[in-house]
């Protein structure tokens, strides 16, 4: 498993945004406006590729906070549970330490939430609604 990082100016990221539209769009019915919210051309994104197959896809957004937030996580359905996820996070977590944060937050997806426990990130606060889907913050000292 590789993953690169990538600037949102890289021709890469054609890639990352198909793989997202996959996940996010069609499988799971986020509008599109909502998957494509205008803010790629400020974040860092990841691709994991499987040989030269991308199988995962992630973006790292500094917030108006000057929070490091990992977003937009997505794997393809046939290579949840093989390590792709984890991947994608110890590389947003690498990168965010590489620009001097202490931690990352992120909105996980309810179903999600297992995975996040399993790599120490905590809940906090109470679950809402984000693109019609039950999230919950959580967050994880990274420094």
């Amino acid at each position: 498993m590789n993953v690169l990082v990538l600037r949102p100016d890289d021709p890469m990221l054609e890639t990352c945004l198909a793989l997202r539209h996959r996940v996010f769009v069609l499988e799971q019915g986020v509008a599109e406006d909502l998957e494509l919210d205008g803010l790629d051309g400020a974040c860092a994104h990841f691709l994991a590729l499987d040989g030269a197959r991308p199988v995962g896809a992630a973006r790292l957004r500094v917030t108006g906070e000057g929070r490091a937030k990992a977003e937009r996580v997505a794997v393809r359905a046939e290579a949840r549970g093989q390590g792709v996820g984890r991947a994608l996070m110890d590389a947003i977590e690498a990168e965010a330490r590489r620009r001097g944060h202490q931690e990352v937050v992120l909105n996980a997806q309810d179903s999600a939430i297992p995975f996040y426990l399993r790599l120490c990130y905590v809940a906090e606060g109470e679950p809402f609604i984000e693109a019609g889907i039950v999230h919950v913050k959580m967050r994880r000292v990274v420094a």
